[in-house]
């Protein structure tokens, strides 16, 4: 499994066009920078990505709250 999640892949999963899920993430990646993370534009972790819309119920890591 890819550490990163990016657009492509979330939108489908999502329902929601690439460009809603690039605002998402943009908001996200502030949410991580905001909390001392390293970001990289355009992807999230996986692990956050479960975490806000699914409450990490994969058992994925939990990461910046």
């Amino acid at each position: 499994m890819q550490y990163y999640i990016g657009a492509k892949e979330a939108a489908p999963i999502l329902n929601l066009s690439e460009g809603k899920v690039y605002e998402l993430f943009r908001k996200m990646n502030a949410e991580l920078r905001k909390a001392g993370y390293m970001t990289v534009a355009g992807r999230v972790p996986r692990a956050y990505f479960n975490k806000k819309f699914y409450g990490g119920v994969d058992g994925t890591e939990e990461m910046a709250q």
